[in-house]
């Protein structure tokens, strides 16, 4: 993929002035280009100075951008280290406001706005005790800790050596987890206990008598091939040893404490309004999703038209395959006819897999550019997989040395239809979220923060949006497919409605199944695990249709301004090239588009 071809630090020189020009207005040019090159070199130097700040303070976020500096260390989740983080924002925010944005270039100003906005955004989240709600059933060390320790680039010895810092770290990192939970239960922000109830099995299943079947253990499978073998089973008698004396007590200590104390002391009602604050805390978090001002009544409303919507073309294709029944009758039908399931696991992730292929092919008829980094496709481990979604994706390292993978959900078999695998394969891989996350890995010209950042409702909007181009790449052919893609779309904006519903109208988790089951086809293990994510994510979910809805009507605004000189495949790249965007940015670089093809 090419790097947009716009340069980021667009500098005059005297040698470029007309020589008509005056010696005072040289002068004055060239007075005019020294301050804007020192303020260029004043905004890259903050940048990279932030960029650097937040590696070394979230070295598993270094890990992830393929930066090996940080790879023996965990995050420092003290309370003092938070309280310091926070000062952070407020220096780089009294930093980026003392630099002149007015005679940056274009791209200088967008990374302006955005450092600044993120910076805004950091400091009116600090009033809230949301580290205090660091475990879930969905991410948290009792998953995350085996992502990363799997995902650590493993080529020479001193990646073993981080490798066993690491895991010697690990009952410090769970001890302030420890600590920071006992000062939500003093305050009272805790976590919903329902959807938690899967957290000490998660703990416990990877507590494997023989250690050479933990995950923890995996490095040790496969070394580098000029490896000794008497440093092999040096390093492999070593990683036995500090998974038993200090990984596994690590999290046994977790798990009691999980069980005895978290457990009991969390909150019985599923809004997060029941908390201190909560309902400041909720208005914030759809702001911040969402990147827009919508209130969560406006999202409810949206929500509920898009249903109506949605459910009318899902009625035509229930006509279009002849179904003598009702529309739940044919949801049943769907739900339990086992033409419409693979019984083999490897089935299923192969049936991924070559789905993903067609889908690559199809590709350059959408898109002028695309990213260089691969992708894979993965099953979940199985002691995760019970509370996980349907499919998630990783994104790769931007140095090229670690793939994205799309992370698809084996876990009852009977409960993942084949006809949703299209319309999923699209959103979290192609031309979902990674070549989106990848492209914009991949543009250099951008700043650090911009190329690793992201804002859900770009980010999730757009994959939602992928999946609505199925039909233009030979997609959903087959009217099953195509409910599936429909019901994945219900699905988004079944999830405006019961958000809301849950925090912000005290919807029960039971309404919230039977809202979903009434107007989707998902099974209900799936529904159940999505309710559950909604009640200890709020407002993550509102991200997608509202990023989805947004980039359509960009779209369409394009079509009409544009008529004939309109070409999908520059279209989707003026998206892209900028990186993740708030919507309200996004906008107005769609509209600065549309005014250049114009010109063209």
């Amino acid at each position: 993929m090419k790097t947009s071809r716009r340069k980021f630090l667009k500098l005059t020189t005297a040698s470029t002035l007309p020589i008509v020009l005056s010696p005072i207005k040289i002068i004055s040019e060239n007075s005019q280009s020294i301050n804007s090159e020192s303020n260029s070199i004043k905004l890259q130097n903050l940048f990279n100075e932030d960029f650097e700040w937040r590696k070394k303070n979230y070295p598993e976020g270094a890990s992830s951008f393929g930066d090996k500096s940080y790879n023996s260390k965990l995050t420092d989740i003290s309370v003092d280290a938070i309280k310091g983080r926070n000062s952070h924002s407020k220096l780089m925010l009294d930093k980026i406001k003392s630099l002149n944005k007015s005679n940056l270039s274009e791209q200088e100003k967008i990374s302006y706005d955005l450092f600044l906005q993120n910076k805004l955004s950091a400091i009116e989240g600090a009033k809230f005790n949301s580290e205090y709600l660091i475990i879930d059933q969905l991410d948290g060390p009792q998953l995350g800790f085996a992502r990363l320790i799997q995902n650590m680039p493993y080529t020479d010895l001193t990646d073993y050596e981080n490798y066993f810092a690491r895991m010697k770290s690990f009952p410090v990192y769970v001890d302030q987890i420890i600590q920071l939970l006992k000062l939500g239960i003093e305050t009272k922000w805790v976590q919903p206990q329902v959807p938690l109830k899967s957290v000490p099995s998660q703990i416990e299943n990877q507590f494997v008598k023989d250690l050479e079947e933990s995950v923890y253990y995996n490095p040790c499978k496969k070394f580098p091939k000029d490896f000794s073998e008497s440093d092999k089973l040096k390093i492999s008698n070593e990683s036995k040893k500090i998974i038993s004396e200090k990984v596994y007590p690590a999290f046994s200590k977790l798990l009691e404490f999980i069980k005895n104390t978290y457990l009991p002391n969390c909150r019985k009602n599923l809004s997060v309004l029941s908390i201190p604050n909560g309902e400041e805390y909720y208005n914030y978090s759809i702001q911040n999703r969402t990147t827009t001002k919508k209130s969560s009544r406006e999202i409810h409303e949206i929500g509920l038209s898009e249903v109506s919507r949605i459910r009318n073309l899902m009625e035509k294709v229930i006509a279009q395959v002849k179904f003598n029944g009702s529309f739940n009758e044919f949801l049943n039908f769907l739900r339990t006819d086992q033409q419409f399931y693979y019984t083999n696991a490897e089935e299923l992730i192969s049936g991924y897999r070559n789905i993903a292929k067609r889908v690559d092919g199809e590709l350059p008829k959408l898109f002028a550019e695309l990213p260089r980094l691969s992708y894979g496709v993965r099953a979940f481990a199985d002691y995760e997989a019970p509370a996980q979604t349907t499919a998630r994706y990783f994104p790769g390292a931007a140095d090229g040395t670690r793939a994205g993978f799309f992370m698809a959900n084996t876990y009852k078999l009977e409960t993942r239809p084949k006809y949703e695998m299209e319309a999923l394969t699209i959103h979290e891989a192609m031309p979902g979220h990674h070549l989106q996350i990848a492209r914009g890995q991949e543009l250099r010209n951008l700043p650090e923060f911009r190329r690793q950042g992201g804002y859900t409702a770009f980010v999730e909007g757009w994959a939602l949006y992928s999946e609505s181009l199925g039909e233009e790449m030979g997609f959903y052919t087959d009217p099953y497919s195509k409910f599936g893609q429909l019901t994945y779309e219900m699905w988004r904006a079944c999830r405006l409605v019961i958000d809301t519903g849950i925090h912000a109208y005290g919807w029960s988790r039971e309404q919230s199944i039977d809202h979903m089951k009434f107007n989707s086809a998902k099974s209900e293990n799936d529904i159940a695990v999505e309710i559950d994510r909604y009640i200890v994510w709020p407002a993550q979910a509102l991200a997608y249709k509202i990023g989805e809805l947004k980039i359509k009507e960009l779209k369409e605004k394009a079509k009409i301004k544009l008529g004939s000189k309109f070409d999908i495949r520059k279209f989707h790249n003026a998206v892209l090239d900028n990186g993740a965007l708030p919507l309200d940015i996004l906008e107005n670089q769609i509209d600065k588009w549309i005014i250049e093809q114009n010109k063209s």
